[in-house]
């Protein structure tokens, strides 16, 4: 059989699959499951052509990762046929553990379970399976192999992931500001000769600059739109609630994977020690969830039913945002508003009142930083590198405080 495919890419066009053991890992059942986990959760309630899932990203950000290594290549740097394949390979099973919806339900339904330490105890499992093949690609993921690029190629602030769903993301929402000008920033990558960290030419600040504006963009203009956060955090209460009341003992139907979960909290050391957990995980995707959602839409708990209906009738909740957090008075007139209206009790009423936070800064100047590679040989931080105050701006922090309720309250 042939394994070596051509796939056709939206974003790319033709797509290679180099190798059998990528091929074999693309087939295998946990990296299908990808296809049926949505890239952006509810996004598409706001943005309906942003249907694509996991599965086209990893497969985008594995075709960027075979375009950096030939330019890295066609600079001098010497990358071996066996640490291209795995550098390839970690950046596509990078996502491997999202459970559903994305980042939505990461801490709804487990407890303090990360998609990343999800993912890295799935490729070894798949190492074992695949029979070691797979330990130099766990290496770079985890940034233990000695040649520090591969990592930053996969996990940095300016990796082949970012690229790919900044990429992605803009092209199926259609916010064409999102485009993060990737074929240049990727042409202009090189190698600190002193230490083999990953730097850009000197010429390439402008393209940061353009990247870190997009990086920017798409935050608040799409991730944290505030539809979208309404959306995110009706969902979230929705689990919240249906794990409440299967755990005191009230029926909530569910398929059998999506039921465990709420019945049992399970955290990543249960993960790792049990397999019978971790197989019920990746037999979990966005399909469980909608599925349970349109059966809680006619469940006699008053909050579950009414948040399931309203998010099945996009009828999302009114959200209203402020740069200073809300006060205990303001919500809890909220709060005593919803439970008049509705004639809840006090408690269940809170629970269709939702405040948080939510805040994002386009660069990290205190985290692993984006340097460049000046005409001198000295490696700087790009904020340092540039001639304009655009990249400093970028890197502060922007924090804004939302209270999200039903619309019928202010009727």
């Amino acid at each position: 059989m042939n394994k070596k495919k051509i796939l056709n890419d939206p974003v790319y066009g033709f797509v290679s699959v180099p190798t059998e053991l990528i091929f074999d890992l693309i087939e295998h059942r946990y990296f299908q499951r990808l296809r049926r986990i949505k890239q952006l959760g509810l996004t598409d309630f706001v943005y309906p052509g942003a249907l694509h899932t996991r599965f086209h990203h990893a497969l985008g950000a594995m075709h960027l990762m075979s375009l950096a290594l030939r330019t890295l290549k066609d600079k001098g740097v010497r990358i071996s046929a066996q640490e291209g394949e795995a550098a390839q390979i970690a950046i596509l099973l990078h996502d491997i553990g999202h459970g559903p919806l994305s980042h939505a339900l990461e801490h709804a339904i487990f407890e303090n379970v990360h998609h990343e330490d999800v993912s890295l105890h799935l490729m070894r499992l798949l190492n074992a399976e695949f029979g070691g093949h797979l330990q130099l690609a766990i290496d770079i993921f985890q940034g233990t192999y000695p040649r520090p690029f591969f990592h930053q190629l996969v996990s940095s602030q300016l990796d082949m992931d970012r690229l790919d769903y900044l990429n992605r993301d803009s092209f199926y929402s259609g916010v064409k500001e999102g485009q993060p000008g990737a074929d240049r920033l990727i042409k202009m990558l090189t190698i600190s000769p002193d230490d083999e960290r990953l730097v850009l030419e000197e010429k390439a600040i402008y393209s940061v600059e353009n990247f870190l504006v997009s990086r920017r963009v798409m935050y608040w203009q799409v991730y944290m739109h505030k539809a979208v956060t309404s959306a995110e955090q009706m969902i979230i209460r929705i689990m919240e609630r249906a794990r409440d009341l299967t755990r005191a003992g009230v029926p909530v139907p569910a398929s059998p994977e999506l039921g465990y979960f709420l019945l049992h909290p399970s955290t990543m050391l249960d993960f790792e020690q049990d397999p019978a957990i971790m197989q019920r995980f990746v037999r979990l995707d966005d399909v469980d969830i909608w599925a349970a959602v349109k059966l809680w839409a006619a469940h006699p708990d008053f909050v579950l039913s009414f948040l399931a209906h309203s998010l099945l009738e996009r009828h999302l909740f009114k959200i209203t945002l402020a740069p200073e957090p809300f006060d205990d008075d303001f919500k809890l007139g909220v709060t005593e508003l919803i439970a008049e209206h509705f004639n809840l009790p006090l408690d269940e009423a809170a629970l269709l009142m939702i405040a948080g936070r939510i805040s994002n800064n386009a660069y990290d100047t205190g985290g692993d930083t984006i340097n460049v590679l000046t005409k001198r040989g000295h490696v700087i931080d790009a904020a340092e590198a540039s001639d304009l105050p655009n990249i400093r701006a970028l890197s502060k922090r922007v924090e804004k405080y939302y209270v999200c309720y039903p619309k019928e309250i202010t009727s």
